[in-house]
């Protein structure tokens, strides 16, 4: 169900959405995703951008850290939970500027991301995508 937004979601609704959108990634795709966590932040670190060369705050959506499923190994023991960042400042300046569903657009940062995770292909991401919308 998509919902019209008037205004910008408040964090916790932000949050929400994310949620429901990482929810409805398949089945097949879900069930690999371990612990990763799911996290909402305005902005993107000072440190983050500059390690992905980005100057622009707003030009950063979301990330994803950790050790994807292609370089994962048992050695990896220990390491922090995989993890998933979105950056809510620029993907809500993105949906006004764009005009684009908002729970479109977080909805495809989240499977941006989770496909950095299984090592996806961007045309693999887009199909993810549709599947997940389809759900």
């Amino acid at each position: 169900m998509t919902r019209t937004f008037r205004k910008p979601p408040s964090p916790a609704e932000f949050e929400a959405i994310a949620l429901a959108a990482l929810n409805r990634i398949p089945a097949p795709f879900r069930d690999h995703l371990g612990d990763i966590i799911l996290l909402v932040e305005e902005f993107a670190d000072a440190e983050t951008l500059a390690d992905l060369g980005i100057d622009d705050p707003f030009q950063l959506t979301g990330v994803f850290e950790g050790i994807g499923m292609t370089h994962a190994s048992i050695s990896d023991s220990g390491q922090m939970p995989n993890r998933i960042r979105l950056f809510r400042q620029p993907i809500l300046d993105e949906w006004i500027s764009d005009g684009e569903d908002l729970e479109h657009l977080v909805a495809h940062v989240v499977i941006h991301e989770i496909g950095h995770h299984f090592g996806l292909s961007d045309a693999d991401m887009h199909a993810l995508e549709e599947q997940a919308r389809q759900s």
